[in-house]
């Protein structure tokens, strides 16, 4: 499909009332409940980019939709609708203000912290691992949610610290078992989920999942077949952004640099690609049947 690099929406403007503007959704409160627009905006190193990736929006919108309802027998989350290609009904929950990373593979800050003292979030892993290497089994890393700057690592101690011992162990479980099933899914079409990102929230006392789902925002997505032990892998998710925003020597300060037109379009098909992969389904058809 072709990809204009200056078809982009950066901000939405709908007849309700704003609550957040994050750094990728739009949040509106609607009769109790929320609608997220999901824009083309992108994020490197914490700050916003000028430049906006065409499609990304709406690729993460339904990719994220695609991912709830094929989980939603392992763990409820607030998907009510989607209502258009970039937009999505939820409901309106409490959100718990950390993030829970599941790790299947070394790679990342992960790998800098094993590095360093052989463990991550206070698990010690065994010795002699490499980079992006599988791990003997998918771990559990939380970390502060930050409305800016980094987010900081902690341990389960900490989290059950914060929400009880209950809320901690349904959050552990759900996320391990949603890590777990989707890896297989999106092996066998060809993708290894390296890390992924769940956040959680609370509803009459219950924990739901809320956010975004399993997308190139959220995880780290690799092709299966050029996967190998001890090197940087390829991926399907922001990472090429990243990689040449390090390239250029940015200092990770604002403002940032635009994003010259090639980087765009190649981001852009990245995310397209990834989710044909994962869903099995085209994206430019799923786009006509959503767009309003």
């Amino acid at each position: 499909m072709r990809i204009d690099p200056n078809n982009v929406l950066l901000e939405s403007s709908l007849p309700y009332a704003l609550l957040k503007r994050g750094k990728v959704r739009d949040i509106y409160e609607s009769d109790g409940k929320l609608l997220i627009v999901s824009t083309d905006r992108i994020s490197a190193f914490d700050v916003v980019l000028p430049n906006g990736i065409p499609y990304k929006g709406e690729t993460l919108n339904l990719l994220s939709a695609f991912w709830f309802n094929e989980t939603k027998h392992i763990f409820p989350n607030h998907l009510i609708e989607v209502i258009d290609s970039r937009t999505s009904l939820v409901k309106r929950a409490k959100p718990i203000k950390m993030e829970f990373i599941v790790r299947g593979y070394l790679y990342g800050s992960a790998w800098e912290s094993y590095k360093r003292n052989g463990e991550i979030c206070g698990i010690k892993l065994p010795s002699g691992l490499n980079l992006a290497e599988k791990l003997p089994e998918p771990i559990l890393t939380p970390t502060t949610k930050a409305e800016a700057g980094h987010d900081i690592a902690i341990t389960m101690e900490e989290v059950i610290r914060n929400i009880g011992e209950d809320a901690a162990e349904e959050i552990e479980e759900a996320s391990l078992k949603i890590y777990e099933e989707a890896s297989r899914r999106a092996e066998s079409r060809g993708i290894i989920i390296a890390d992924t990102k769940f956040e959680f929230g609370i509803i009459n006392g219950d924990v739901i999942l809320i956010d975004e789902l399993l997308t190139p925002d959220s995880s780290r997505f690799w092709p299966k077949d050029e996967y190998e032990v001890g090197r940087s892998q390829r991926s399907f998710d922001k990472q090429y952004v990243r990689d040449y925003l390090l390239s250029i020597k940015w200092n990770k300060r604002p403002p940032a640099p635009s994003l010259p037109e090639n980087v765009i379009i190649e981001t852009s098909r990245k995310y397209i690609e990834a989710y044909e992969r994962l869903t099995g389904r085209r994206f430019e058809e799923d786009l006509r049947k959503y767009r309003r």
